[in-house]
């Protein structure tokens, strides 16, 4: 954690990004170190703990990191959660809560709170579009013998 810590304000110094930084540890070794480079890259997903996950799928050449834990400066935002989640992390830690996050402008409870409701009562508007056109890709899944499921 302190090397997330050191990567966080390191970030911040050199103004790359947030004060974020995540890392990925398997078996005590660092696999795959980040921070967030949100305003550097124009990119609203890269987030450190999202560019961490990535790293270290592409470094152990798999897109699960079950046997691995995730260290992060602050608790996850809805989507690095759900990234942690879909790369089947073992167990993560972090330093800031995600209060502490709002406090210095990163809020995020319009996620969270956006999450629970259904499509027609979010703030963003959203319509489903050719869903019989659509659901012919999900049923070629379905018969497919190459699948590699996650």
């Amino acid at each position: 954690m302190r090397e997330a810590i050191a990567l966080s304000l390191e970030n911040v110094r050199t103004c790359q990004g947030g004060p974020f930084a995540a890392l990925v540890v398997r078996e005590e070794i660092v696999i795959a170190r980040e921070v967030n480079r949100v305003t550097s890259l124009n990119d609203p997903t890269a987030h450190a703990e999202v560019l961490a996950i990535r790293a270290a799928c592409q470094t152990l050449r798999c897109f699960h990191l079950t046997d691995c834990e995730l260290y992060t400066t602050c608790e996850p935002c809805p989507m690095c959660l759900g990234a942690i989640y879909w790369a089947r992390i073992s167990r993560f830690f972090y330093g800031n809560t995600r209060s502490d996050a709002t406090t210095i402008g990163f809020d995020d409870s319009l996620i969270y709170d956006e999450i629970g409701k259904p499509p027609a009562k979010r703030s963003v508007s959203s319509a489903q579009l050719l869903a019989g056109e659509a659901a012919v890709a999900f049923a070629e899944w379905m018969r497919s013998n190459s699948k590699a499921l996650y």
